[in-house]
């Protein structure tokens, strides 16, 4: 294997495994340090630079940060279900815990000249607004609602976040000088173009949710309702009741709001039917985890049949059970199983089986090419459209998703749209902005806190179910106090601090293979790397992280370390005699839209 160049910045970025997976690439283990410091308020800016909402999304997550945690790879030895550190709890710390930061938001430019238009109050567009606002251009955001949010406002029910959340980090970016238009729906795309704008931005969402087009389903449709129009009639205070018995269908994290709404707004018999299988469903394992906490059942591998009414008013469902087939490829098909079809009473049905993108303001003959299945063609990297100046982002662009996945893309968009109102190639992307500084203090003290935890992950304590439970406002998960933050902050395995060998000052005495505590480290001959992750001390299995591997030593050994494991204690370099070992913070920072993010050569001189 070739000397490893921990130069370039993706490879030590990887190995911040929290960071990598963040669709917005947040420092996560940065901001940790800072909350077990007590410096919330540092911790939130560190957050908001990157994902934007960090009060927000410290509620509403996907988290896709923490399935990837090497806490809980590491402790597959010694828990019995090792759990990743609470990063998405803890970054609501950092907000509910902070200062006040008004005064440390940006401060805006004199204006540019140039004017963007952002469809849609979501998160994508106010990401976009939040970056480029700071930078000098006239941001004008246009919604059909009377408040900024989009589906951060209208779909999460009140339980999960509260209205006061949306609105102070809302309102950190209209205050950027951000013009709001709300109430002001864009209904021609060819009407705005004519207006003039230097760029448009397009955030809308996935505003239609599916329906089902079963037997019944005219007759009865007083009482089949759509899950996403729903919960935004029921968070505008337009539904208020539900019926006593609910079927939710779908198995996505709209059908877990769905049914946790209906069960406060009255439904005392609520279950959740899906036509998969438990693990197949979409919905994320702690909103399954919450409803069935909250006593909602869910059965699978029921797949809707028909719509049973009597009298023009809705009774009851029928379903066909099935079982999953597999083929020799791996691919699911569902067959039915032949036993009988049963049926379940109930008295309103809310469907939640997908949602999809909705564009018929957009005209067809505008210049904006569609593809077949309705989305806009888009180069995946600039989210630029066929008309040049128009851009799209979030579940616009390629579907749903998530919250910080459409806040990565409205960055992402913001930086061509900066490129391009600067005459430069928009697909030239900007590389991050690193750092890769010492933390030694001395010859056994480091700069930061390597006392490796024991603890197992800190439940997070919820509102008593008879309150929580009585109204759709009431907040259930209140959120760690200062202790339990601080206990579950040291938790994390600090990634971002890493190990750093030197093998000119290496005497090969091997102190460090004895001292790892994971026996990740280890002096051998070299070879392909399939073979050689075979022969190392503890034989590395992981082929989705890297090999450290050194150049050639005194003996013609290397050095190889598995970057998998790694607890980045830093024993090695404690107990090293030359100091060839040393551990050295990484910080990645994505470059965003401004100065930083264009060439360096004016264009005209580059030409």
């Amino acid at each position: 294997m070739l000397r490893t160049n921990i130069a370039n910045p993706a490879y030590f970025h990887k190995v911040v495994d929290c960071q990598y997976a963040c669709p917005a690439h947040t420092p996560v283990p940065e901001y940790i340090r800072l909350i077990a410091q007590r410096r919330y308020g540092d911790a939130y800016m560190v957050n908001w630079v990157s994902n934007v909402f960090p009060g927000i999304l410290g509620r509403t997550c996907d988290r896709p940060c923490e399935p990837a945690c090497r806490r809980g790879r590491v402790e597959e030895s010694n828990a019995q279900d090792p759990e990743p550190v609470a990063i998405c709890r803890l970054k609501r710390v950092a907000a509910d815990m902070k200062e006040d930061v008004r005064s440390r938001m940006p401060t805006v430019a004199p204006p540019n000249g140039k004017r963007i238009a952002c469809i849609g109050a979501g998160p994508a567009s106010l990401t976009v607004a939040r970056d480029l606002a700071p930078l000098g251009y006239e941001v004008t955001v246009f919604d059909g609602e009377a408040k900024a949010g989009g589906f951060i406002r209208t779909q999460i029910p009140r339980f999960r976040l509260p209205e006061s959340v949306i609105d102070e980090e809302c309102g950190y970016i209209l205050d950027l000088g951000v013009a709001f238009r709300g109430g002001q729906a864009i209904a021609s795309m060819k009407a705005l173009m004519d207006e003039d704008w230097d760029a448009i931005f397009v955030g809308c969402g996935a505003p239609r949710g599916r329906d089902l087009d079963l037997p019944g389903r005219m007759e009865a449709a007083a009482n089949i309702h759509i899950g996403i129009d729903w919960l935004a009639s029921v968070s505008f205070g337009h539904v208020t009741t539900i019926g006593k018995r609910v079927i939710v269908l779908g198995g996505g994290n709209t059908a877990m709001d769905c049914c946790r709404s209906a069960r406060r707004l009255g439904g005392s018999d609520v279950k959740v039917i899906v036509r998969s299988g438990f693990d197949e469903m979409k919905a994320s394992p702690w909103e399954k985890e919450d409803a069935a906490h909250e006593g909602i059942p869910i059965i699978n591998f029921h797949v809707p049949k028909a719509f049973v009414h009597k009298d023009g008013k809705l009774v009851g469902m029928t379903f066909e059970i099935v079982k999953a087939e597999y083929d020799d490829k791996g691919r699911r098909r569902l067959v039915p199983t032949g036993e009988p079809d049963p049926y379940f009473e109930c008295d309103d049905v809310l469907v939640a089986v997908g949602q999809e993108n909705a564009f018929p303001w957009i005209e067809r003959d505008c210049g904006i090419v569609f593809d077949e299945w309705g989305l806009p063609k888009l180069d995946k990297v600039t989210f630029q459209s066929t008309v040049p100046h128009v851009f799209f982002g979030g579940d616009a662009a390629f579907g749903p998703k998530n919250i910080i996945w459409a806040v990565a893309h409205g960055h992402d968009a913001a930086v061509s749209i900066d490129k391009l109102l600067h005459d430069e190639p928009v697909r030239e992307r900007p590389p991050p902005m690193t750092n890769l500084v010492s933390q030694k203090m001395g010859i056994h003290e480091w700069s930061y806190d390597n006392d490796t935890s024991n603890d197992l992950r800190f439940k997070v304590p919820w509102a008593k179910a008879e309150k929580a439970l009585a109204s759709i406002k009431v907040e259930v998960e209140l959120g760690f106090d200062a202790a339990t933050a601080f206990k579950e902050a040291q938790r994390c395995l600090n990634c971002d601090v890493q190990t750093v060998f030197t093998e000119s000052a290496c005497i090969e005495c091997d102190a460090c293979v004895d001292i790892c505590p994971m026996d990740c480290i280890s002096f051998t001959s070299n070879g392909e790397e399939r073979e050689l992750r075979t022969r190392l001390k503890a034989p590395a299995l992981n082929l989705a992280q890297d090999l450290y591997v050194s150049g050639g030593l005194k003996t013609g050994r290397v050095m190889v370390k598995d970057e998998d494991v790694c607890l980045h204690c830093g024993l090695c370099a404690e107990r090293c005699p030359t100091g060839a070992w040393d551990m050295q913070k990484f910080l990645l920072e994505i470059t965003p839209a401004g100065p930083a993010c264009r060439s360096a050569v004016p264009q005209e001189v580059a030409a």
